[in-house]
Order: C-alpha cells, then structure tokens, then sequence
C-alpha cells in the first residue's frame, strides 16, 4: 500500500487561492503593499476613487500577483501531474503544496493492488524536507487540473464578485490612515492634492455671498480660482472639496451623491441650532412596563426621539400630525417615517427645496440630522393659519431634491377645539370655538393663542426643572375637566405636555403606569384615580 505521502489520497484539485470564496472573507486583510499600490493607481490616474472602486482593482491586483509567482515558480520546473514520468536531478513544481520547488533525488516502483504499475518520486525540497509522490499514475484526480483551470472565475468575474466586501474592508482600513482623505465617497492621498490657499478660499466666500449664501455646486466655484489647469478636473474638484471642508466658514449641504457649499453665516438661526422647543434632554424609563396598546400608540405618534425599529413599508404620501414644539419651530420630525421621504447624507445638514402641494410654491427645506427635525416651514404654516394638531401630507417630488408637502384644506367653518391659556406660567386648557381651515386630529389639536405667554410656560418648566411627573400632575387634571367622564386620552397628553417640554411619548407612558394618580380605562384613556375620600387628584 502507499503512503499518504506517495498517494496523497482524494486531494481536492488545484484552486488559486483567490478563486476561494474565503479567502476575500473573513480572512482577508489589508496589507501595507496593497496600500502602496493603491497609492501609486490615484496618484499616476489623478483620479479620486470609491472604496468599491479601490476593491476592485485591489483583487485585480491580488490576482495579477497570483499569477506572477504562478509563472515564476513553474519556469523553475515541471509542473507535477501524477501522470507523468520524472527523471533523477529534474526539478518539480507542486502547485497544491503552494508551488513549492523541488529536485527529484530518487525513482522506485509503487505497489498498489488497486492501481496499474506506477512510480514513485523522491523530491527534496529547498529547505531540505524529502517526500516521496507518485508518477506513471494515470488515474489521480490532479491529472485534471487543465480541466479545472477552464472553471475558474476571470480576475474581472472575481472583481464583481468580491469587490464590494473588499472595498468595505478597504474603507475601514483607510479611515485608520492619516495619509488617506474621503470626500464625497471617493478617496486620495493627502499629501497629492493641489494645494488651496486661503485666497481661493477667500474667492469661493465671495462667490457664495453673491448667491445668497448658496448652496452652489463645487464647479461653480472651481471656475474663479484658477488651479492648474494640467491637474485632471476630478483631482481640482477633490482638492477644493477638502479645503472648504476644512474651513469652519464652509458647510457641504448635499444630499447624497452631490456635494453642495454653503455659506454657514447664512445659514437660518434655526439650522446652526436646534430649536428651544425641540431640544429633549433624553429622560430614563423601563420600556418593558409599555403594553401592546400604548407600544401601537408610540409607534402611531411616530415621534422623532422614540427610536423605534423602522417601519418595514411607508407608502406616500405619508401623514403626520403637527405637534406644537414643530408648529412652534417652523419643522418637521425627522421621524421613522418621514425619515425615508427627506433626503439622505454623510453630512449633518442637507438642503432641499419644499413645493406647497396646493400653491406650487418653493420654500428653501432643511434637514438638520443631529437635531431629528427638517427645518424651513415657520411661514408656511403662518400663511395657511395652522394649528397644532393638523394632518399634513409629505412626498417625494418627481424631480430629486424636490419634497412636496400639502395641509388637508377644507372650506374654513368656526369649531370647537382645545384652547392652551397660560396663567402664570401655568397651562390651563379650554374648549373655545375657532376658524379651522384644514382637516386636524382631534386628539391633538392645541391652539395658543397668546404665544409669548406660551414661552413663558416653556420658561418655567425649563428654570424650574420641573419634572414630567410634575408637568403631567398639573395638566392632566386641566384636560381631565374637558370631558365629562374626566377622561384623558394618552395622546391628548402627549400632545399638550409638549407645549411645556419637549419629551417623546414613551417617558410619558410609563410615568402613566408607575405612577399611583392615574387609572387606565382602556383604549389608552387614563383617569384620575378616586382617593378613598372620593376626591380624584394626581397628588399621593
């Protein structure tokens, strides 16, 4: 019988190492060679390149390698192929022991009852090491390697197939290297980039300040500062991209796969900051005491800070319910929901441009990440008169860039609805008759008519830190006198609590539960609960 050394049994035919899915998997790893040839491919190319990009020629160039040290090694001797005759002194190339090179120093016969007559090699190897192979052998699976050979994926096919997870490698490693910069996606060598000086920079504000600030696209500036012209256009646009960037007067505003500059000075008072309505200081809670019924509640209410899991679907146009803190603020949430309308970036502002769904009208739209809010509707809702508590509509125009937003008009008609009247920094509520001109959720609805008594609640709450328990204790007996049975729907007081703090629905729900004043009576409607004297109070 032969050794596993003479026979080397069922072994798997030969298979480069990048045709092995594995290899680009788990295992693979970023080397300094691959970054010095990554390198040198943007520098000779003046071509700024996606992470993607740059995995694609980087398996293209794990594969050229490949077949370089193929050739190499099998012009130092015969390829070994169990099938063929060796010689003493010839030198043998094994492609499945990694093309290991080594000299035939001995032939004897084999001996194997379930094969014909065959031979057997003795190869020393370059470090030394004997093993001994088989030859004459005509049925071994590695005579098939041509066969093989004609299976195997092209470098371009490779390139298709693995190179967006090596480009995702890639990017990970690049954002570790000082010597690498991303703009817009595309990546360069820093210190390559056509240098920028504070006069073009200089140039590029004046430019924006004659377009009210912008936003203006980088050509639009590129054509003004005069940077070498034998420099390729995409290396210019590169290098000027990075030099705004990194100029605290700049802000790129475009949305995802354009880059936009505008002037940050300009920018609305409500975009380089959040809002005083909407700014929430994140408030603790168990979220497991929340019940199916009031969890179906928080995601209808689809507040911005509720952090819920994405919707799965979202139709448009989709509706929301105007809460007073974005009536207040001239925004929208930036929602779950709404979230998957406006447009997406790598940048914390974006600029857009709103069309009045019933006008045709264009207003100037701004989604203003970190604050969770989408700013530019303060006049809007002014010139339509409306209230806190109306149903809006939101979608996509035709064009990019483009949100239409539209109010549910109905012809104006004088009702009864939820009035907000501060009293000494207090809210009290009552039901008034007022000129609606669109469809609203009566639930919601809250109309102030005093706003600068309504900031001066907003004052206090905020000087006082007044807790939500001790906001809800004050208002909730205010709404629970609107309604005969003394009942309050959470939602009614998610919505008038607000006006007082900025606070997501779930904080409220679970103060609900935890604390011992109030009663639920079904279809998330609470109660005061009824002390054993028979007085209803939210105090303990």
């Amino acid at each position: 019988m032969l050794s596993y050394d003479e026979y080397l049994g069922d072994v798997a035919l030969i298979q480069r190492k990048t045709q092995d899915p594995a290899y680009w998997g788990d295992e693979f790893t970023v080397t300094p060679d691959d970054l010095q040839y990554l390198s040198t491919l943007l520098v000779e190319d003046e071509l700024p390149r996606s992470a993607e990009e740059l995995g694609r020629a980087l398996v293209l160039y794990r594969c050229r390698q490949e077949e370089a040290l193929i050739e190499q090694a099998l012009s130092r001797g015969t390829p070994y192929q169990p099938k063929r005759t060796y010689e003493v002194g010839e030198q043998v190339v094994f492609p499945v022991l990694g093309y290991r090179v080594g000299k035939v120093v001995g032939v004897r016969p084999g001996h194997n009852p379930e094969y014909d007559p065959f031979q057997v090699i003795k190869v020393e190897f370059e470090d030394g090491q004997r093993q001994e192979f088989a030859a004459q052998l005509e049925q071994h699976s590695l005579n098939y390697e041509a066969e093989a050979k004609a299976e195997l994926h092209s470098p371009e096919e490779l390139a298709d197939l693995y190179g967006p997870q090596v480009g995702t490698v890639l990017e990970k490693r690049l954002e570790a290297e000082p010597d690498f910069v991303r703009l817009a996606g595309k990546w360069f060598r820093k210190d390559m980039l056509v240098e920028v000086h504070v006069g073009h920079l200089n140039l590029a504000e004046a430019v924006l300040d004659m377009a009210g600030g912008g936003p203006l696209p980088t050509e639009a500036l590129l054509g003004d500062l005069e940077l070498p012209e034998e420099i390729t256009p995409q290396l210019r646009i590169f290098s000027l991209n990075y030099a705004l960037q990194e100029d605290e007067r700049f802000d790129e505003v475009g949305p995802a796969g354009e880059v936009l500059w505008f002037l940050r000075r300009l920018e609305p008072e409500g975009v380089q900051s959040i809002p005083v309505y909407l700014q929430y200081r994140p408030l603790e809670y168990n979220h497991a005491l929340l019940t199916s019924e009031m969890l179906a509640l928080e995601r209808e209410l689809d507040d911005e800070w509720s952090n819920l899991p994405p919707s799965a679907d979202v139709s448009e146009p989709v509706t929301v319910v105007l809460t007073y803190p974005h009536w207040r603020s001239g925004t929208l949430p930036l929602s779950g929901r709404l979230a998957r309308v406006f447009p997406t970036g790598r940048t914390h502002r974006i600029r857009f441009t709103f069309v009045d769904g019933e006008t045709g009208a264009k207003m100037p739209g701004w989604v203003v990440r970190e604050g969770r809010y989408v700013y530019g509707l303060e006049k809007w809702y002014k010139t339509h008169d409306i209230p806190a508590g109306a149903y809006l509509e939101v979608a996509r125009g035709e064009e990019p860039g483009i949100i239409v937003i539209r109010r549910r008009s109905r012809r104006p008609r004088r009702e009864w609805v939820r009035v907000a009247l501060p009293v000494e920094g207090r809210l009290t509520f009552e039901m008034r008759k007022k000129l609606i001109t669109c469809e609203y959720d009566e639930l919601m609805i809250v109309v102030g008519e005093d706003p600068e008594a309504m900031d001066v609640v907003w004052t206090r709450a905020r000087e006082q830190r007044l807790s939500l328990g001790q906001l809800i204790a004050e208002i909730f007996p205010e709404l629970a006198k609107l309604s005969p049975q003394g009942t309050v729907h959470a939602a009614t007081l998610y919505s008038a609590v607000n006006v007082a703090m900025r606070t997501p629905p779930g904080p409220l729900l679970a103060e609900l539960v935890t604390n011992g004043s109030y009663t639920p009576v079904g279809d998330n409607y609470w109660v005061l609960r009824v002390s054993p004297s028979g007085v209803r109070s939210a105090d303990e």
